[in-house]
């Protein structure tokens, strides 16, 4: 795998992206949790956008303007010093985000859950980085593993979903194969990360452990 692929795949699957992503298998999985039909919905894609502005745009764009004012070398913040900013504003913005999706009754429990996990989630990384780089990547990788584990305890009765697609027609997935992929796609991250030299295989289980982990903290607190 050339550095090149390496470098988009860890674009695409940017730890800042794992919220929205939890979103949307929730969307597909069981719209009617947030009382819409599908995710075309007006009101999904306006809840996607919210969080997408919220949890990814606000967050990374605060990341160039530190560097574009030389307080960090690189966007691909490099060292444990160089996090410590970029963590700080990213965590004010998560918990801002539970906290308001908190509060509103019209959100599936199930939804707020998974952002408790991800804030849970980055302020273990932020702790954890005052010893060790752990790889945000497999923090959000292990998150996404532990947001489909969760839809499918919480959902048992809805084992597949069906995709309204303009190109590829209309197909059923099952959960179980989305569960498959996102593990596929985890130990491809973690793959890339090592290639890049980013870290060491250390950083990336300690990664996975923490996302893993705290999407189930977070469901045993508002939910069991």
């Amino acid at each position: 795998m050339g550095r090149s692929i390496a470098q988009v795949i860890s674009f695409v699957f940017h730890p800042l992206m794992v919220p929205t992503y939890m979103l949307i298998i929730l969307m597909l999985v069981n719209p009617y949790a947030f009382s819409v039909s599908s995710i075309g919905d007006q009101f999904s894609k306006l809840l996607l956008i919210q969080l997408f502005m919220f949890t990814f745009f606000i967050p990374a764009f605060s990341v160039v303007m530190l560097r574009l004012l030389d307080l960090v070398k690189s966007i691909e913040l490099k060292t444990k010093e160089e996090r410590i900013g970029p963590y700080i504003i990213a965590g004010v913005f998560y918990l801002w985000t539970f906290r308001n999706f908190l509060g509103d009754s019209q959100m599936p429990r199930l939804f707020v859950s998974f952002l408790l996990g991800a804030t849970i989630a980055l302020f273990l990384a932020f702790l954890i980085n005052i010893f060790s780089k752990i790889s945000t990547h497999t923090v959000g990788m292990g998150g996404l593993i532990g947001t489909v584990l969760l839809t499918m305890f919480q959902y048992q009765n809805y084992t597949t979903f069906v995709v309204h697609s303009t190109i590829l027609g209309t197909f059923e997935i099952s959960l179980l194969a989305v569960l498959l992929f996102v593990i596929l796609v985890a130990g491809i991250v973690g793959t890339c990360r090592l290639l890049l030299g980013a870290h060491n295989q250390q950083d990336l289980y300690g990664g996975y452990l923490v996302g893993l982990a705290s999407q189930f903290i977070a469901f045993r607190i508002l939910i069991l």
